[in-house]
């Protein structure tokens, strides 16, 4: 679809005692589809600020935000919908546990779970390289356009 904007969004890539967090945003069970917590950036906040917004919103936790480590792009070819991720590293401030009562204020998250690197092989997630990066110690990564998947 000519003309479009790709909608800007951002992750964290949260690895905690060897475990990543890994969230579900489809409300009511619509897919199994597991990616990193984050979401859209709202024009005139930093990334650092919509990242951790986005994280405590999703998991009621406080992050600080590092450097970037991976670069993702998505898109719908039916609709032209096209999304860019900037993936963070990211180190949780204070207490890593997530108490299972939260709900995100849009109420689109339904699970919330951390996940060491041989739990991924049985998780359904993207981006692809999302465990690669994630479980790598240093290192910028770029995917080049993903079709959406549910």
């Amino acid at each position: 679809m000519a003309g479009t904007i790709p909608r800007l969004a951002v992750r964290a890539v949260l690895v905690h005692q060897d475990r990543l967090l890994l969230v579900n945003a489809y409300p009511d069970g619509q897919s199994d589809l597991m990616c990193a917590p984050g979401g859209g950036v709202v024009p005139g906040t930093s990334l650092i600020e919509n990242l951790s917004r986005e994280v405590f919103e999703e998991t009621g936790l406080h992050i600080t935000v590092m450097d970037p480590c991976l670069v993702n792009e998505f898109h719908d070819p039916s609709t032209g919908y096209h999304q860019v991720d900037i993936y963070f590293r990211c180190q949780v401030k204070g207490s890593a546990s997530i108490d299972p009562a939260w709900t995100d204020a849009e109420h689109v998250v339904t699970d919330r779970r951390w996940v060491s690197a041989e739990e991924m092989k049985q998780v359904r997630f993207k981006p692809d390289s999302l465990a690669d990066v994630a479980f790598a110690t240093s290192g910028v990564s770029y995917d080049p356009l993903e079709v959406i998947v549910r």
